[in-house]
């Protein structure tokens, strides 16, 4: 699928111009990225999917460092583009920690915690899925893949970008064909306790903000000290970092 494509599908599902841009915004990045399952492909996905194009997501609690939002509706590609606008808009001072409920699908997390990055805010966000990851011994899926991303600033050039999913493959390289539904387990073989044990962790924590519905949990602070993503890459020379295209 090109470019200009992509965006006449999108307009053709009913979105308005700048909700539009923003799945654009996203699914090209993972298309360039070479994180195919949230590409273009999730369009083609969308397409198959009953959903409210005009529906907009709503910010309905705010206390001294902590919102919560609920998606009303929108897709969460667009909560959480709404999530990181304000954040960017209007920084934590020092520290902010954002629920959204109701907050499915998210997509590609790097996408998000980099936008974060670039704004010069360092960014912990999670978001849960339906079950998919089975225990490793065996038996029913009973947690999501929840995926882990942590955007780190870099004043001196490139943040530093970890998105990491508790599966071996993705859903969205299930969904396009690309790997096995019998291949989405947790990750690291014979240490795949551990890939679960982080999925049912980072379950709990989102639920118990959000309840069982599908849902995110963003921390965002002002860094103290900005030099490790810096640092990091000078000690690197070169090598390949998380994040890097």
């Amino acid at each position: 699928m090109r470019p200009d494509e992509a965006r006449a599908r999108l307009g053709a599902l009913g979105f308005d111009d700048a909700d539009a841009e923003t799945l654009f915004e996203h699914f090209d990045d993972a298309e360039r990225r070479g994180k195919l399952g949230h590409g273009y492909s999730r369009i083609e996905w969308l397409e198959t999917q009953d959903f409210d194009p005009s529906a907009q997501p709503r910010r309905v609690a705010t206390f001294p460092g902590f919102e919560h939002w609920d998606g009303n509706g929108a897709l969460g590609y667009l909560t959480l583009a709404a999530i990181c606008e304000t954040l960017i808009g209007r920084p934590p001072d020092p520290v902010r920690v954002v629920s959204a409920e109701r907050c499915f699908p998210t997509g590609m997390l790097g996408h998000w915690v980099r936008r974060l990055a670039d704004a010069g805010l360092v960014a912990l966000l999670t978001a849960t899925s339906p079950a998919r990851l089975a225990h490793p011994e065996g038996g029913e899926p009973l947690v999501g893949t929840n995926p882990l991303a942590i955007g780190l600033p870099n004043p001196e050039g490139e943040p530093i970008v970890v998105d990491v999913s508790m599966g071996k493959v993705t859903h969205g390289d299930v969904l396009r064909g690309a790997a096995r539904p019998e291949d989405l387990v947790p990750f690291g073989g014979e240490y795949a306790h551990k890939a679960f044990a982080l999925a049912v962790g980072l379950q709990g924590l989102v639920e118990s903000f959000v309840g069982e519905e599908h849902g995110a949990l963003l921390l965002v602070s002002q860094p103290e000290l900005d030099h490790f993503a810096a640092n990091l890459r000078e000690r690197a020379a070169g090598l390949r970092l998380p994040g890097d295209s």
